[in-house]
């Protein structure tokens, strides 16, 4: 599969589609995850989707390695295969949402680890996890070790149908303390994923042994089936999770923790964080949190009504320069159709941003392609 350029936005940002809709034997790319490993390669990955039916469909994992900043990449590799027979989620059957014989893997989530090591976490059929480790800068796997039971300790708080990790990318605390952003529903409602609530899980023995968090989200009052979570460590250490949902004011809520895992503040929104309802990605460059998602509240087609979806278009990024407390600073990166993201940041300081780019006859949940956008700090400041 190779790698086409597609026209640069201003002077200081380049853009290079990494997974185009249609090739490899995939309708579509889509769900992207983005990370910097401690030697500075690349890592990009993906569900890599057999048809445009939606989330249930057969999905594989799609994994791409650049050594040379995006420039160039290595052929796509699938390194998430369970052995043995797979059921299909019964929430998905029970709602026709895909046949008892399509596979899904879906919600990839990596995690670069100073030491080295690459962690990475995906699922089957929103039913289980699974845990495996790089020891050569993503080249190669270990074989994949079920880590469901961790998403256990949630069940006397929640009683799941649906699990999912992610998506995008986890994060290493300064303690070495490994945390992924979790979502789990029962399954009755929309699509199989609704309603539902989010957390964390954690690891503090890089990776062996899986633990649950609290729940960080309840699904409660004015904030409404909170689910995809993006998480990020402050300069003072604390966590902020920053949540996608379905709440009447159309922005993102955000909560803070000391340990990543374990008492969550009240739940607050963030009144410049515009909701449509779309995964978001953030990042940390410095003393400033980076946050990517689709900055827009209109809807071409009809009404736009309150907790409903909005048209994913202007992916832009936003700055906060006081752990999350305002926002004031944004950039558009793509004015047209962009939905998912995921952010990383290099130790340059150099900003990556894999996101769905495009839309297949206008339709934004066709994603065209998966593209990168490679920008600094200087650029994403000038107005």
């Amino acid at each position: 599969m190779a790698c086409t350029a597609v026209a640069a936005a201003p002077t200081g940002i380049t853009k290079t589609d990494v997974f185009t809709a249609g090739t490899g034997g995939y309708t579509l790319y889509r769900i992207p995850g983005l990370v910097v490993t401690a030697k500075g390669t690349l890592l990009a990955y993906a569900e890599a989707r057999k048809s445009d039916r939606g989330d249930w469909g057969t999905i594989n994992i799609a994994l791409r390695r650049s050594t040379d900043g995006g420039k160039t990449w290595s052929a796509p590799a699938f390194p998430a295969q369970v052995d043995g027979p797979k059921q299909k989620n019964p929430v998905a059957v029970a709602q026709k949402l895909a046949t008892t014989d399509e596979v899904t893997y879906n919600n990839p989530v990596a995690i670069p680890d100073r030491s080295g090591v690459v962690h990475f976490v995906f699922c089957l059929e929103y039913a289980r996890a699974f845990y495996m480790r790089s020891e050569d800068d993503g080249v190669t796997f270990s074989k994949p070790v079920e880590i469901t039971a961790a998403f256990e300790g949630f069940r006397p708080q929640y009683d799941w149908k649906v699990l999912a990790t992610g998506p995008g990318h986890g994060i290493q605390l300064r303690g070495g303390r490994l945390v992924i952003p979790i979502w789990l529903s029962t399954g009755t409602g929309g699509h199989a994923h609704r309603p539902s609530v989010a957390g964390t899980i954690y690891s503090d023995d890089r990776g062996k042994t899986w633990k649950a968090g609290a729940i960080a989200l309840p699904n409660t009052g004015e904030f409404i089936i909170p689910n995809e979570t993006a998480a990020v460590e402050l300069a003072d250490g604390r966590v902020l999770l920053n949540a996608r949902s379905e709440s009447l004011t159309n922005r993102r809520i955000l909560t803070y923790s000391k340990d990543g895992a374990t008492n969550w503040t009240p739940m607050r929104f963030a009144e410049e964080l515009w909701e449509p309802i779309c995964m978001g990605s953030m990042a940390r460059l410095g003393n400033r949190i980076l946050f990517s998602n689709p900055y827009n509240l209109d809807r071409s087609a009809g009404p736009a009504e309150p907790g409903k979806n909005r048209d994913r278009r202007n992916l832009s990024v936003t700055i906060s320069e006081d752990n999350g407390k305002t926002w004031p600073k944004r950039k558009s990166i793509e004015p047209g159709w962009s939905g998912y993201s995921d952010l990383a940041v290099a130790r340059d300081g150099t900003i990556y941003l894999l996101y769905e780019r495009g839309g297949l006859g206008d339709n934004h949940f066709r994603t065209a392609a998966l593209t990168l956008a490679t920008f600094g700090l200087e650029w994403l400041s000038q107005p």
